[in-house]
């Protein structure tokens, strides 16, 4: 008796890249088509393992569908699955709420979307009752737990709960059906997939309560390796899990160290060693995209703040003579150590980057101009730098150090070399 399944969430089909269009066509390009291959290589992994079911748990769209081409694109894909007898179960999240979707998804025989109402499936798998379970969003905002909503466990099934959740919640998202790992765990069910948070957690307890994580990337901000997850019930009763990797393309942000390099030559040697050293190791995505953040304490912090471009430039070069490697953007995050390279007078260059931050007055003159300008914009964005004086405090520090990183790379005399 073995039953075996796959859960993914997250895969914000038709998600917006303007941004990175701007900045990056070619690389937009190649990432506009992610998300797709990344459903193309879920459906070839149930295919591949003969598993039994696949659990989506919200948000296979970003929104309102802005292609024509994707329900089509879908139905073929969760046809394949028809076609060798496997399972789709679905729920709508916040991003593709049923308010939200402007056309019904033409579903293939053996796949399931649940509605706004609680609902529930059974079926066998190699003589073991399998019950699931799902409440999709009706509205884009549902600020209240849905647990309540889900049924009792069915008697001798394996249960398996489909929710969209913020969990207790997470620093890079939005409070969503918020509930807590304990009440899930105490609930009945043998196996919960959630949605909604794009960083993988698994918690095991009387149930297995598992995000799976976002399976495709779409920003330096969903940096790292992302995955889907394999789900096998042996005879003995027990479940294992595990993490497998279906994107076609990764991010990731590499440190680059500057300490104490003293001529332009190293700083340019460190970048290139850095790039290639990402570029050449071992990955399961056919392309990386590398974010590359210069630290640590060196003479040449003004010269690097002036001529980033020109690093910019250097590490896309490196990148080029690499397969599959983009260059996303080069940040600078150095220290001036000593007078950090600028030909202005010490005296000025330890003022303006040590003193003044630490100067009280200055930085309520500072505040106060902040209030000023935030006062004059529309409503809306007045609260952009925080809502109270600790929050407009450290923002002001923030574009403090920020200023003063951007302006005296510009009042140095020296000459790139």
């Amino acid at each position: 008796m073995t039953f075996r399944f796959v859960h993914t969430a997250d895969l914000h089909l038709d998600s917006p890249l303007v941004s990175l269009a701007l900045r990056n066509p070619d690389l937009a390009a190649e990432l506009g088509t992610a998300t797709r291959m990344a459903v193309t290589r879920i459906v070839d992994l149930c295919l591949a393992e003969a598993v039994d079911a696949l659990l989506i748990a919200g948000d296979l769209w970003d929104g309102s569908q802005t292609s024509a081409k994707t329900p089509r694109f879908l139905k073929q894909e969760l046809g394949r699955l028809s076609d060798a007898g496997i399972r789709v179960f679905l729920i709508r999240g916040n991003h593709d709420a049923a308010s939200k979707i402007r056309k019904e998804l033409e579903l293939p025989p053996g796949t399931t979307l649940f509605g706004t109402k609680a609902g529930t499936e059974q079926f066998e798998a190699d003589g073991q009752m399998i019950a699931v379970h799902g409440v999709s969003f009706g509205e884009g905002a549902v600020p209240e737990s849905l647990l309540p909503h889900y049924p009792a466990p069915v008697p001798g099934a394996f249960n398996i709960g489909l929710m969209h959740t913020s969990l207790n919640g997470s620093a890079s998202h939005d409070v969503y059906a918020p509930c807590r790992v304990g009440d899930l765990d105490a609930h009945g069910y043998d196996y919960w997939a959630l949605g909604h948070i794009h960083k993988r957690s698994v918690h095991e307890g009387r149930a297995s309560v598992v995000m799976p994580g976002i399976p495709q990337g779409r920003d330096i901000g969903e940096a790292g390796a992302c995955s889907v997850t394999l789900a096998t019930l042996g005879t003995d009763g027990r479940l294992h899990l595990e993490a497998r990797t279906v994107a076609a393309l990764r991010f990731e942000r590499v440190a680059v160290d500057m300490a104490g390099l003293a001529d332009w030559s190293g700083a340019v040697a460190a970048l290139a060693g850095a790039v290639r050293a990402a570029g050449t190791a071992a990955r399961a995505e056919d392309h990386l995209v590398l974010r590359l953040v210069l630290v640590g304490g060196t003479p040449l912090a003004f010269r690097i703040a002036r001529d980033l471009d020109r690093l910019m430039q250097e590490a896309i070069a490196v990148a080029e003579g690499l397969a599959g490697v983009w260059i996303d953007k080069v940040e600078n995050r150095t220290k001036a150590e000593g007078n950090g390279g600028s030909s202005l007078p010490a005296d000025l260059v330890r003022i303006v980057c040590n003193d003044l931050p630490g100067d009280a007055g200055f930085l309520a003159a500072l505040m106060a101009a902040a209030d000023e300008v935030t006062a004059e914009l529309p409503a809306e964005v007045r609260g952009l730098l925080g809502d109270d004086a600790a929050a407009v405090e450290a923002a002001c520090r923030d574009l403090l150090a920020e200023g003063t990183a951007a302006l005296l790379p510009r009042l140095t005399m020296g000459e790139p070399g």
